[in-house]
């Protein structure tokens, strides 16, 4: 059995970790820069925000690896640098994690749509998702996860190109930004049916608008998964600007609320997405301690 596997065997729930981008910017991140420079430029403060989650209470992180494909990366100081900048996060995360959580691989979604809507072609995609995940395995990754997925047809390209370069469990996570459907009209029952066919390890929901709208998302996930796990990591509330900043709308409590919902329902990985801290994954794990 993966070590993911065993971590499902031995615990009703797995915490994940929060936001990336969030945290990172808090610490001096300027807009614009790909979160993946700092793997090189400030690989402490990479490491800070990993450990911070740990100590708040996470089984699990996810790399800095988010927008680490050929095709985001081009676009990017990091481009040709596909192999070294997915080692190099994975090095990070499993720094942080020590043998106190999982390191997951995060895998994005290109923002490219598919021909004859985008420049996409479907062989491109899966030669995309199969240098990254062939990276991040090489790297010692326990798992991947393929996050933030809003086209079915890329997803499952992505699907295959990971297939072919690793056996790890694989984790496929959608983003319903529109509140119960995706940016492509993805209702999460249509999702999971199209998934479920190839085996995933966990099929959830990640980022998304308001926790009104994510119980539903979940609730139908939970309702069309069977017995795959479900994998919940909505944002904290819907951002608004305040005095120049952005503010989520859910403190701590809110979320953890939501979370703790979301396990009883069955769910298996909870977490948070946008505007989610340290301070939120802590609150989480805290209120399903002994579960």
């Amino acid at each position: 059995m993966s070590r993911f596997a065993d971590l499902l065997a031995a615990k009703r729930v797995i915490v994940a970790d929060g936001a990336t981008g969030t945290n990172y910017q808090a610490r001096g991140l300027e807009i614009g820069t790909a979160p993946e420079e700092w793997l090189f430029e400030a690989p402490d403060r990479v490491v800070d925000v990993h450990r911070a989650f740990v100590d708040a209470g996470s089984d699990l992180i996810l790399t800095n690896t988010f927008g680490a494909t050929p095709i985001r990366l081009q676009h990017t100081p990091l481009a040709g640098r596909v192999h070294d900048v997915n080692i190099r996060a994975v090095d990070l995360a499993r720094e942080a994690a020590g043998d106190r959580a999982l390191v997951a691989g995060s895998l994005g979604p290109t923002g490219h749509l598919f021909e004859p809507l985008g420049p996409l072609t479907r062989a491109e995609c899966v030669d995309n998702y199969e240098a990254q995940a062939a990276a991040l395995a090489d790297g010692g990754a326990d798992l991947l996860v393929l996050e933030t997925f809003f086209a079915l047809d890329e997803a499952l390209a992505a699907v295959e190109g990971v297939r072919r370069a690793s056996d790890l469990p694989l984790v496929v996570s959608f983003s319903f930004d529109q509140g119960t459907r995706t940016m492509m009209g993805l209702s999460p029952t249509e999702a999971a049916e199209a998934v479920l066919p190839l085996g995933p390890a966990a099929i959830g929901a990640n980022c998304g608008k308001s926790l009104a709208e994510a119980d539903v998302v979940v609730a139908e996930l939970l309702a069309a998964a069977g017995d795959v796990p479900v994998w919940a990591k909505p944002n904290a509330g819907v951002p608004k600007i305040v005095a120049d900043q952005i503010v989520y709308e859910a403190g701590p409590e809110d979320l953890a609320a939501h979370a703790r919902a979301y396990v009883n329902q069955g769910a298996r990985v909870v977490g948070g997405c946008c505007g989610s801290t340290p301070e939120h994954v802590a609150a989480i794990a805290q209120s399903l301690a002994g579960l």
